[in-house]
């Protein structure tokens, strides 16, 4: 379900309750096909009412461990460090686009 590089940096960041509930969330997506945050507490299998599975998804998805400089920023710097010598020379080219009043 979770790539392996994955499960492992995440077992350092979230205790295990946590990485159930993303186990389950990945796997709801899956199978839901959609990233409505009612559908996913509708559907997901904790044995709680509906608003509580609701605000249980939301307190998870504002964790610190799911930050993008956690999670990605270790794959690149393997993907990088797996595929370039030490000592080599390497450009990396960022583009950014515009959202309305948005950079990114």
């Amino acid at each position: 379900m979770l790539a392996s590089f994955y499960q492992n940096v995440l077992e350092k960041y979230l205790n295990k309750a946590q990485l159930i509930t993303l186990k389950m969330l990945v796997w709801l997506l899956q199978n839901q096909k959609q990233v409505r945050l009612e559908r996913l507490a509708a559907t997901l299998p904790l044995p709680i009412q509906q608003n509580s599975r609701r605000r249980h998804i939301q307190r998870f998805l504002t964790l610190n461990a799911l930050s993008v400089v956690l999670l990605c920023f270790p794959r690149i710097e393997a993907i990088i460090n797996q595929h370039f010598k030490v000592g080599s020379q390497l450009l990396i080219a960022m583009d950014r686009t515009q959202w309305r009043e948005n950079n990114v």
